[in-house]
């Protein structure tokens, strides 16, 4: 305890040399302590006693205070029943007759800490902690008991919780995972683990901890003062045990006994390294495969097992066989490690049924600590068999390319494609054309020899190129088929004759002198490869004269000593072009030229004697306006027409009379005797009831269900009654209209045709006369009906006559 800064070094020797107790129930006063300090160093240096020290009276040594405090003590944990005696206070102006009176104030005062007011003793009154609260700091104060004026000046001090070991050491990071590599040295660190105790450790060995093992033996052993774990077994195997559970003690009182411990586990796991090669469980491996497999097909797999895991177990598959290595590939999974054959080139059983593959297994990280374990790798003999399948026609050729003249007769021979059944049976093989890609059907093959012929004559000029598809199919087995293009290409002939571009007049100035270039001839043929065209006028005319060119062009120019005038105006020159093929084709055209006025700026003026054309508009556009101008002009005469049409009068509205009204039908009708085309009553009304009849509220829109009694007739007009003909009509009508109950209860609109009493001329009808002939009438009466039945009467009078006769 003296290394706390007090009681003094010279009080500490003397409490050692006294024995002194700094512990619950035995106190000193700090003022006499601290008046012995620098004495008891003297007498030290001077071999004086320290009992005489103490025993010497006041005037050996320095006069003390008598109110001065520094710090008590007590001692944690403390479980006597009575409150524990901490100190005293005491002041050198008490005389012990009460009149002075001890005050504490601060941390605790009056709840842990109380004091006599009279003698000063101050008391403890329930356990205290160190671990909760180190120390506590008091202030004492001497008042008088009855004023309450300070006698003492207040002094200040630390009542410091002595510790003692009561708290064992505990493992606050636990539990601990650590790794090590598998096969590591001895004494290859691992993990240190540390343990904390809560007690004092500047005050004795209470927190001084020490490590032990408690399991893990022999495999790793820890350090007593630091904690740190290290292996003690080298070549751990981690393929053998992989993870280890260790127990660590920590105790303090540096491991003495009476020490408090701790525990921890600590699991320890081996990492892997690459110490063990990869293996082949079989040596050999039997795969199949159809040799109709597709390119890039799997074929099998094989897998080479190794212990490691992770990156030390990877590793890439190899083919050893060069010779066998291009039809095979065996490429590595990245997650599973196999080695995955891969087919390259196209199998054939015909050619060859079997094959033999050495495949090898190799890490690909390799640690070189290990590498006199052996070489790391191992291979493996995988046997392919190629399964027979029936396989379709093969061409010799994946692509043909064929070349015919054009205009060749229908039939003429183009080339032949050939295919031939790779199978052993060697079927026949059938050729034909995909109508799909020649519809027109410009060729034809022959079946069993596969000649290609044309069937039909070719125009290069329309088709250059024809590009077919052509089957070969095998008579038996599957009916296997394949399938092969042919490119033919149509070879050119001299059979179009070239034509000069006379699209656009020429324009020249009048009295152009000789040598004036007036057009740049060029020709076009639709045959290819023309070597030049000859250009020639087909009349010899003497004012024009061409000149020719090497790159197939010409130019016209006037003849030396010829001027063109205004004249002249229009002139038109048929001209002449010969290619150079074989044989040589010849064209004609007629070229314009057109004399016009020229200013001396350039300006070309075609107006003298030149039909008039609309400056700035094309033919086209003049046409169009036309087309709109005709079009304006039809609907005017439309609009006209219309309009006088609708100022005519309708012929019954002129006459006024609707019985002249004739009404047009295209219903044949059987006679006399057809009686069920329609029912004549259903035209016909009543005025009243009639008896025999439904009653008037019956519907009339259905047949009725009981006949008319015979001798009863329904009128359809009334007879001379008041009001006149019309007005009995109407009266007949709205009466039947009002007792028909299918009309709507609301006023309608009623409709009726009424032709009147009858004519005087009498029915037209000839139906009373079937039994007599043409010439058994006489038609002068026509002549009585007026002048409307002139014309007709006219008719039937010229015909009677000439039946007469």
């Amino acid at each position: 305890m003296c290394h706390l800064g007090w009681p003094p070094l010279g009080a500490c020797l003397i409490l050692a040399v006294l024995g002194t107790p700094l512990v619950p129930n035995g106190h000193v006063q700090a003022d006499k302590i601290e008046a012995l300090g620098e004495d008891v160093a003297s007498a030290a240096e001077e071999d004086v006693p320290i009992a005489n020290l103490l025993a010497s009276d006041g005037g050996s040594r320095r006069t003390k205070r008598g109110w001065v405090w520094n710090q008590f003590f007590v001692l944690e944990e403390y479980t006597a029943k009575d409150p524990l005696h901490v100190g005293k206070l005491h002041s050198d102006s008490d005389l012990g007759d009460g009149k002075m009176k001890y005050v504490l104030t601060g941390d605790g005062a009056s709840t842990i800490f109380i004091i006599d007011d009279r003698t000063g003793d101050i008391h403890a009154t329930r356990r205290l902690d160190r671990e909760e609260k180190a120390y506590y700091t008091l202030t004492a104060q001497v008042v008088e008991r009855e004023t309450g004026n300070p006698l003492e000046p207040p002094s200040e001090f630390v009542v410091k919780v002595q510790d003692i070991n009561d708290n064992a050491p505990q493992f606050l990071d636990g539990p601990y995972h650590g790794t090590v590599p598998e096969m590591a040295n001895v004494g290859t660190p691992v993990i240190q683990v540390t343990a904390t105790d809560k007690d004092d450790p500047t005050y004795g060995n209470s927190a001084l901890v020490v490590y032990s093992l408690l399991e893990g033996h022999p495999y790793f052993s820890v350090d007593p003062h630091t904690g740190e774990i290290r292996t003690a077994l080298a070549d751990m195997d981690r393929e053998a045990r992989e993870e280890y559970q260790v127990i660590i003690q920590g105790k303090d009182m540096g491991g003495h006994m009476g020490g408090l411990t701790g525990t921890t586990t600590i699991t320890i796991t081996l990492t892997d390294v690459n110490d063990n090669p990869p293996k082949f469980p079989k040596s050999n491996y039997g795969i199949s495969v159809s040799e109709l497999a597709p390119l890039g097909f799997m074929v099998g797999q094989i897998r080479a097992e190794d212990a490691d895991v992770a990156e030390n177990a990877a590793m890439t598959y190899t083919i050893l066989d060069a010779e066998v290595s291009g039809t095979f590939l065996v490429k590595t999974d990245p997650k599973t490690q196999k080695g995955i054959i891969t087919l390259e080139k196209p199998l054939d059983f015909e050619r060859r049924p079997s094959y033999k593959l050495l495949v090898q297994a190799a890490n690909t990280h390799v640690d070189s600590r290990f590498t006199a374990r052996g070489p790391f790798r191992d291979s493996a003999t995988v046997s392919i068999t190629v399964e027979d399948k029936d396989e379709p026609p093969i061409f010799l050729a994946d692509a043909y390319l064929m070349e015919v003249s054009e205009n060749s007769s229908a039939g003429s021979y183009v080339g032949s494609v050939s295919a031939q059944d790779p199978d052993r049976a060697k079927q026949t093989i059938h050729y034909s054309i995909n109508r799909n890609l020649d519809p027109e059907r410009f060729f034809d093959i022959n079946p069993q020899s596969g000649a290609l012929r044309t069937a039909r004559v070719l125009d290069r000029e329309v088709y250059p190129w024809h590009n077919l598809s052509v089957f070969a199919k095998e008579d038996g087995g599957y009916g296997l088929s394949s399938e092969a293009t042919v490119a033919v290409r149509v070879r050119d002939v001299n059979d179009n004759a070239p034509q000069v571009n006379t699209e656009e007049e020429v324009l020249a100035c009048e009295r152009t002198t000789h040598g004036k270039v007036l057009r740049e001839l060029t020709a076009v043929d639709l045959d290819e490869g023309v070597p030049s065209f000859r250009f020639s006028l087909l009349r010899d005319n003497p004012n024009f004269t061409i000149i020719h060119h090497p790159n197939k062009t010409a130019q016209l120019l006037l003849r030396p000593g010829s001027v063109l005038q205004a004249e002249q105006n229009l002139m038109l020159l048929p001209l002449a072009v010969s290619d150079g093929g074989s044989p040589s084709l010849t064209g004609t055209s007629t070229l314009t030229v057109r004399v016009c006025s020229c200013s001396p700026d350039g300006y070309v003026s075609c107006v003298k004697g030149a039909p008039f054309r609309a400056p700035g508009l094309s033919a086209e556009a003049l046409i169009a306006i036309l087309a709109c101008l005709l079009i304006l002009l039809i609907i005017v005469v439309l609009f006209v027409t219309l309009r006088r049409k609708r100022k005519e009068p309708l012929l019954a509205e002129s006459e006024g009379d609707v019985r002249e009204t004739v009404v047009s039908y295209d219903d044949e009708g059987g006679g006399e005797e057809d009686t069920e085309a329609f029912d004549i009553a259903a035209l016909k009304h009543v005025e009243g009831g009639i008896a025999g009849l439904p009653d008037q509220g019956a519907r009339r829109d259905i047949k009725p269900e009981h006949a008319i009694p015979p001798g009863v007739v329904r009128r359809c007009w009334p007879e001379a009654q008041g009001g006149g003909e019309m007005g009995s009509f109407l009266q007949d009508m709205l009466l039947e209209a009002d007792r028909d109950p299918s009309a709507p209860p609301y006023d309608s609109l009623q409709v009726f045709a009424y032709e009147g009493a009858g004519s005087v001329a009498g029915s037209l009808s000839s139906l009373d006369s079937r039994a007599s002939t043409d010439s058994d009438q006489n038609y002068d009466y026509l002549n009585d009906w007026g002048p409307r039945f002139q014309k007709l009467s006219a008719m039937y009078a010229d015909g009677g006559s000439n039946s007469g006769d």
